[in-house]
């Protein structure tokens, strides 16, 4: 008998990381998802169904994190989507934000890897959330920006560190229907859809079906994967 698979989802709670996990527990695959309030993610998880079960990481606390996935068995499928929202200017610049965040996505993604290297089965796969931002800045993006440069540069490293499990990164644009855009005027998500030229913004399913095609194509290694209708183009 096949065993199943198992996905953990860092960062499943909320947005494209419950995406991912909700169409894995549809699936019939093992699903944990994490928050950084464990009875919010058991709350999901239930809600989910099946084996889907929620525990509590703050991955910005990276002392914690061995811990918290200690009583994690394996792990088929790794995806690394916890963000924090930062618009932090040099001008006005927030310390205590920008050490969060810098720490959350720079320490806390290897140090969750780290905690999880025994636990990795031999075909794993891991994908990494990084962002446009990288590419495309704006006023008050710097550490945004800067750390998800971090994240292209960690996915090299990591290709050939962990191999053969293998490593991509997913980099989404404006997510229409996600919780920080959906909220956003009609006429300031009519300015990006008027500068995508597929004519429309990602959605969530777009960015899971990428993810998942990222996490499964065992010949797919060392990808930076842009979901964003060609809107870094123009």
């Amino acid at each position: 008998m096949t065993e199943r698979t198992t996905l953990l989802v860092v960062g499943g709670t909320s947005g494209i990381g419950l995406e991912i996990a909700r169409r894995a527990a549809d699936r019939g695959e093992e699903v944990i998802l994490s928050g950084r309030d464990g009875s919010r993610a058991d709350a999901i998880a239930a809600e989910l169904g099946g084996d889907a079960r929620g525990i509590a990481l703050d991955i910005g606390q990276p002392d914690s994190i061995a811990a918290g996935l200690s009583d994690i068995a394996k792990v088929d499928h790794l995806v690394l989507a916890a963000i924090e929202r930062d618009a932090n200017t040099v001008a006005d610049y927030d310390l205590r934000r920008a050490v969060y965040l810098t720490t959350l996505k720079l320490v806390g993604y290897l140090e969750v890897i780290h905690s999880l290297l025994p636990k990795l089965t031999s075909d794993a796969s891991i994908v990494l959330f990084g962002g446009l931002a990288k590419d495309r800045p704006y006023p008050g993006s710097t550490t945004v920006s800067t750390i998800n440069g971090g994240v292209t540069g960690m996915v090299h490293t990591l290709v050939v560190e962990l191999s053969p499990v293998r490593v991509n990164a997913i980099h989404p644009g404006i997510v229409g229907d996600s919780p920080f855009w959906s909220g956003k005027p009609e006429h300031v998500l009519a300015g990006y859809v008027g500068r995508t030229p597929t004519g429309q913004l990602a959605t969530m399913a777009d960015v899971a079906d990428a993810a998942e095609f990222l996490l499964r194509n065992r010949s797919v290694n060392g990808v930076h994967l842009n979901v964003d209708g060609g809107w870094l183009l123009t």
